[in-house]
């Protein structure tokens, strides 16, 4: 598969890693030049400016900046029409405060900005030094990446790009939901790096997620 990277920072390193590895075309694009060419030549890719990225790619991440995804993806919106876009950003500010103030998610800002791509949330839960894990796998357990999105084709190809990580995806449910992802990140990076905590002791297994067997 043909995918191109809108941005050169650590997301975008992570997750195009793999994706040369599994054996996909990887483009990746920015608008430094010579922060691209490095990016590409040390995964194995080609690097071009960010419009030559979205032609590229059958499939394009987004690897942006909350402030400025909405902004570079409007200036590509023909490049983009009919294409999977992927958003891995996570709206979080000082104090571990929602951006977005909880209303539009910055995936459905994507999607406005460009309404003819198929826009997919997904890989915005962790910490960039979890996705070049090969593979993030924790206790024998792959991680499990959940996924939004409106258009059941892109999803799929998705949920196969995460596989390529070495990941199990989930079904997240529509876009709308993806404010819902970026909620769930601000709250685990919260309790991860303001508090030390372990976040993922905040769920019970999935015997008890309706309660235990055996009561009421």
């Amino acid at each position: 598969m043909r995918i191109g990277v809108l941005g050169t920072g650590n997301m975008a390193d992570a997750l195009a890693a793999h994706w040369v590895r599994a054996g996909h075309e990887v483009t990746v694009g920015g608008r430094d030049a010579g922060r691209a060419g490095r990016l590409a030549a040390r995964i194995g890719g080609a690097a071009a400016g960010l419009r030559g990225a979205a032609v590229a790619g059958e499939v394009v991440l987004a690897a942006l900046p909350f402030g400025a995804g909405a902004e570079v993806v409007r200036e590509l919106r023909a490049e983009l029409a009919g294409k999977v876009l992927v958003d891995c950003s996570n709206p979080v500010g000082p104090g571990f405060r929602l951006l977005t103030g909880g209303g539009v998610s910055a995936a459905q800002l994507l999607a406005a900005a460009a309404p003819e791509a198929r826009v997919v949330k997904a890989f915005n839960l962790c910490h960039e030094d979890v996705w070049r894990m090969r593979p993030p796998v924790f206790d024998g357990r792959p991680l499990a990446v959940p996924v939004c999105g409106d258009d059941a084709a892109a999803v799929g190809l998705v949920h196969g790009l995460v596989r390529d990580v070495g990941c199990e995806p989930l079904a997240g449910g529509g876009l709308e939901r993806a404010g819902l992802l970026e909620a769930t990140a601000a709250l685990f990076i919260g309790l991860w790096v303001g508090e030390g905590a372990d976040a993922q002791a905040v769920a019970p297994p999935l015997a008890y997620a309706a309660g235990p067997a055996g009561t009421g």
